[in-house]
């Protein structure tokens, strides 16, 4: 299993800075468009994490973000991977042009659903929308299918 993060920066125009992800070969997440983050190193905490892999994906140094939940993903093709979710609406730097791993591009928010992402990223955007207090939230995957979800140990109705 692997340990990631995720963070959605999120401007005052209600614009959440999207990955494209369309660089990387053999990538699960291709044509994709999710945020930004990524695996892991030995011996980081989540706010370590996010905060390295938001600044080597974007050139942003985050200033004020919040750890708003935990997803686990389970999938008959991929190894196990609990991701470390958050936000940020403050950073320094400037906006990279060359990230590694795909496009960086705003998108206001009520333009996501119609972008190419997986179906369970819609939920968990859908909850830091409400501003849902911290969740852990379970998906499976069969495939690129979603085939369960639960929020909080409880399966929900989709």
């Amino acid at each position: 299993m692997k340990n990631t993060t995720l963070c959605y920066i999120e401007n005052p125009a209600g614009e959440y800075l999207m990955l494209h992800r369309v660089k990387k070969e053999n990538d699960c997440n291709h044509d994709k468009w999710i945020g930004v983050g990524g695996k892991f190193e030995d011996g980081e905490s989540p706010e370590e994490c996010v905060l390295r892999e938001t600044l080597e994906e974007t050139g942003l140094t985050l200033t004020d973000y919040r750890y708003r939940g935990i997803v686990t993903f389970v999938s008959d093709r991929w190894e196990t991977e609990y991701m470390h979710l958050f936000t940020a609406t403050g950073w320094t730097g400037r906006i990279r042009e060359d990230c590694d791993e795909g496009v960086l591009e705003w998108i206001h928010r009520d333009r996501l659903a119609a972008l190419p992402q997986w179906e369970g990223d819609r939920i968990f955007l859908e909850l830091l929308r409400r501003e849902v207090p911290f969740f852990s939230l379970k998906l499976r995957y069969e495939g690129e299918r979603l085939a369960y979800a639960a929020l909080n140990g409880r399966e929900m109705e989709r």
